[in-house]
């Protein structure tokens, strides 16, 4: 690959890092997203490029779940074709944006992102039984079309929104949300992408970099988070948000 050695070891160490933290608790584009516009991408290509991290880092982390026998289906099949429709919507406006105009639309979400981080606002309800019924999964499925949306427009900081989804709408166990989790982003990223090939925006040198750290970190983190069960999961959640937090607000 035509890419600067210090840049491939930056993509790799951060690729880790965020894939890791991607599946325990979500965030990860806040750090993979900077670092790509850091290392010289435009904002669209960044974002665009972001994705071919995400879905390896997810193709990784649902064979993870997969091999210790963890997943949330037909559920998570659902909603994520609702997601699809979203992500399809979202990734199109992403790319219609004015440049200018999309730098400064990340720079407001990331103020946002860091909100929901310091105050809370979306909290993971682990407190009540698995709901299935037909309200749910109706529920479910409006939810994540809009979750979508957003997921295919940025990324970043989605993973805290499926998160406070599905614990609250579906009382389902960390453990489970998660697995739910990494296999919703995997089918609505390949959605936006399909759009992001067809505007031609990737980078796919840096994407590829990116996505080989990412999918070791997610490969990792699965396994590792189904061994230790909900309350490593928690834990890692509360360290992965001040961490978040504390470089949002002051870098």
């Amino acid at each position: 690959m035509d890419i600067p050695i210090t840049d491939l070891l930056i993509l790799l160490g951060v690729g880790f890092t965020a894939g890791f933290i991607n599946v325990i608790a979500g965030g990860g584009s806040l750090l993979t997203l900077p670092v790509l516009m850091f290392l010289g991408l435009p904002a669209p290509v960044a974002n665009a490029s972001n994705r071919i991290s995400i879905i390896a880092q997810n193709v990784f982390a649902v064979a993870g779940f997969q091999s210790k026998g963890v997943h949330a289906f037909p559920y998570s099949i659902y909603i994520s074709l609702s997601a699809v429709i979203g992500a399809l919507i979202g990734a199109k406006i992403s790319v219609e944006l004015d440049e200018e105009l999309f730098q400064r639309v990340i720079a407001i979400v990331m103020v946002l992102v860091v909100f929901m981080i310091i105050f809370k606002p979306l909290k993971p309800n682990l407190t009540g039984e698995e709901k299935l019924d037909l309200k749910s999964i109706i529920i479910g499925c409006i939810v994540f079309f809009f979750i979508g949306i957003y997921g295919g427009f940025i990324q970043a900081g989605v993973g805290f929104f499926i998160i406070a989804a599905i614990t609250n709408i579906n009382g389902f166990s960390l453990v489970k949300t998660n697995s739910a989790k990494v296999f919703v982003a995997l089918i609505y990223s390949l959605s936006a992408v399909g759009v992001f090939i067809y505007e031609d925006v990737i980078n796919w040198e840096y994407g590829i970099a990116l996505a080989v750290g990412t999918s070791l970190g997610g490969w990792v983190s699965s396994r590792w988070s189904v061994k230790k069960g909900d309350k490593w999961i928690k834990r890692i959640l509360v360290v992965v948000v001040n961490i978040l937090a504390i470089k949002l607000w002051l870098f």
